[in-house]
């Protein structure tokens, strides 16, 4: 099934999920598996980012108590508002894993019905549950009953293209007690290929009985393009994921349009700054020698599209400690243009 509409809204009110108020049209960094650790969040809450989310947790980890998932429970207070997601297939592993996130009192707890990774949809969980509506209403219910927080959702707008089921989805989520609902505008099928279909997240936005706050994610890679979406399809916020990868200057940048205001993209010196800063947050949680391999996925991003930059960003992936990556970023400065980059 295929939408073709277009909407236009301009009766935006503040945005409440629970008590926690996000303001008008708040922009949101979407929980990535990798990225969105503590390290990256204070980064992105810098630059304005309205709610964030931890990366997602396995429920199995949790309970389990293993140290993979227990360490990206951990935040800092200036971080909030912000909501552990939690994914799993078992309903008594969900349960207790919304406990045991609960009790490191974030502001919410979000649960993941939208990753299409093969071996997280394989035993039954993320996307997965977009083939069992029934087993994924009583999983969300299950899990609001067993918290004193707000539970919210992100999910996709469907299995493939032949079910698109998210205003069905999205309306008995909010019967069952769902504080939010997050919607990535691909199907299961699609993984991330593909343009996200926004028309179907405006279907729910638009229902008449649709009274939760509904934010929109897929394909918000510039500022003009998360205004352009508030604007057709009046959803309540804008959740932004491989958008902010190396990019955390797009929060900043769509609160400038929205406010009228124009922006400067960063130049090569603000680029190092932060990707400086980001290395030295994930020092101070994961250590030095962690943090020296963790970071080497995020060169790329932090200087993507900038000319002459391959080279070194080569010797960025191999570098083996804190004292050489600092003397490649410092050369980056000193031979690449610090003019701002146009076009980028």
């Amino acid at each position: 099934m295929m939408f073709f509409c277009r909407f236009k809204s301009n009766n935006f009110t503040v945005v409440r999920i629970g008590n926690i108020d996000l303001g008008i049209k708040p922009v949101i960094l979407a929980p990535m598996e990798d990225v969105t650790d503590s390290a990256f969040r204070l980064i992105c809450k810098e630059f304005g980012a309205d709610l964030m989310y931890t990366e997602f947790i396995s429920s199995e980890g949790l309970i389990r108590d293993a140290f993979k998932s227990t360490r990206k429970l951990d935040f800092e207070e200036k971080e909030r508002p912000l909501g552990i997601q939690i994914f799993g297939h078992q309903l008594d592993s969900m349960i207790s894993a919304a406990r045991v996130s609960a009790s490191y009192n974030p502001n919410l707890i979000d649960i993941n019905y939208g990753c299409p990774v093969k071996k997280v949809v394989s035993k039954g969980a993320g996307a997965a549950f977009l083939q069992d509506i029934p087993r994924m209403m009583a999983m969300t219910k299950a899990v609001i009953d067993a918290v004193d927080l707000p539970v919210t959702v992100k999910t996709r707008i469907g299995w493939d293209e032949k079910s698109v089921n998210i205003v069905e989805v999205a309306l008995r989520m909010q019967d069952v007690g769902a504080k939010a609902i997050a919607i990535h505008g691909r199907t299961r099928s699609q993984q991330y290929t593909g343009e996200a279909n926004w028309d179907a997240i405006g279907m729910v936005k638009q229902h008449p009985d649709m009274e939760i706050p509904v934010f929109g994610n897929g394909d918000i890679t510039t500022a003009e393009r998360a205004v352009e979406m508030f604007d057709k399809y009046g959803v309540d916020g804008i959740m932004i994921g491989r958008g902010a990868m190396g990019n955390p200057w797009i929060f900043s940048q769509i609160k400038a349009l929205l406010q009228g205001q124009t922006y400067s993209l960063p130049n090569i010196k603000e680029r190092i700054e932060i990707a400086k800063k980001h290395f030295e947050n994930s020092e101070k949680i994961k250590g030095t020698d962690l943090t020296v391999r963790e970071m080497r996925k995020h060169y790329g991003n932090y200087f993507k599209g900038i000319p002459y930059f391959k080279p070194y960003k080569i010797r960025l992936l191999t570098a083996p400690e804190k004292t050489l990556v600092y003397e490649i970023l410092d050369e980056i400065g000193e031979n690449l243009s610090t003019e701002i980059l146009d076009g980028l």
